[in-house]
């Protein structure tokens, strides 16, 4: 049964007619009796008493508001999805990993609201796993994540680089580290570590890097937010691995202090995730261009005001 055969149906209710639904829809009569016909032989039963006005049997009269919702519902189908497509979508629901939401975005948002006042934005904080899956499932439009080809691997998906850092040490200023410029890996590895829970890249690409050591990893507690990092960092002789741009409040904390490792340096890669099919919708394309477009302007923003901090300790 076709949508169009459903149409005559409802314009025949409507007019009483077969003649009078030709002249409504633009067909001919035998056009519109074929097209009722065929429904008539799907369902196996008759859909009108045809005499001088077309009356409806009482099958018919069973298929009338069906036959109304399944067309009303065709036609909002419709409009909303040309509304998608000529940019009047109604909210943009985007997750990143913390760093990101807390550096990054926040001038992204401030601009995009401003253009696009209708758009209901969304942003959540989420591990990079996390965040990718909510991105496959379809329960927001963009991830912004560290790269992981093993997730990132579906045709469907396009990824694209955004920018890359070195990891740095978070230690308390008095820590035994703090006399070096570039901590060695071995040193590092001497004293218990604070991570990102699992299913967080940052656990992932260090846990990596001590087994590429052929060194202990010592994880002592998994914690999911840069406050707490800081706060536990601070109390003893418990370090961190964290990517740059998420230790710049830690730089301005006189209880902290912040060290560069020694070779091999360990770079985390930030890639913005979305599907090919969501770059065809306006908004999602424009927020997309925006982060690029900030991306390398925040990079350039946070290496000037890291030369610009005093050292901690």
């Amino acid at each position: 049964m076709r949508l169009e055969q459903l149409q005559a149906f409802l314009s025949v209710a409507e007019t009483g007619s077969f003649q009078s639904a030709a002249r409504q829809c633009g067909v001919t009569q035998s056009t519109i009796s074929r097209q009722v016909r065929s429904v008539e032989d799907d369902l196996g039963v008759a859909l009108f008493h045809r005499t001088t006005q077309a009356k409806l049997t009482l099958a018919g009269s069973t298929l009338l508001p069906r036959a109304t919702r399944i067309c009303k519902e065709w036609e909002q189908a419709q409009k909303d999805i040309s509304d998608l497509i000529n940019g009047k979508q109604t909210e943009l629901c985007i997750s990143g990993i913390h760093s990101v939401c807390a550096y990054l975005l926040p001038p992204i948002v401030t601009e995009f609201c401003q253009r696009n006042p209708d758009v209901q934005l969304r942003v959540t904080a989420l591990g990079s796993d996390r965040s990718l899956k909510v991105l496959r499932d379809g329960l927001v439009d963009v991830s912004i994540v560290m790269h992981n080809p093993l997730l990132t691997s579906n045709q469907e998906m396009v990824v694209t680089p955004l920018y890359e850092e070195p990891v740095e040490v978070l230690m308390a200023a008095d820590h035994p580290l703090t006399q070096y410029d570039c901590v060695p890996w071995a040193d590092i590895a001497r004293y218990p570590q604070v991570v990102f829970k699992d299913g967080y890249g940052m656990q992932r690409i260090v846990q990596n890097q001590f087994q590429g050591q052929e060194t202990e990893f010592k994880v002592a507690l998994e914690l999911n937010t840069l406050d707490a990092f800081r706060g536990v960092v601070r109390q003893g002789n418990m370090v961190a691995l964290l990517p740059r741009s998420a230790l710049t409040e830690s730089r301005r904390d006189m209880a902290l202090a912040v060290r560069a490792t020694a070779e091999p340096v360990l770079m985390r890669k930030v890639v913005m995730v979305t599907t090919h099919d969501r770059l065809l919708i306006p908004p999602i394309r424009q927020f997309c261009e925006l982060v690029q477009a900030q991306a390398g302007h925040y990079l350039n923003q946070t290496t000037l005001t890291l030369s610009h901090l005093p050292t901690a300790s």
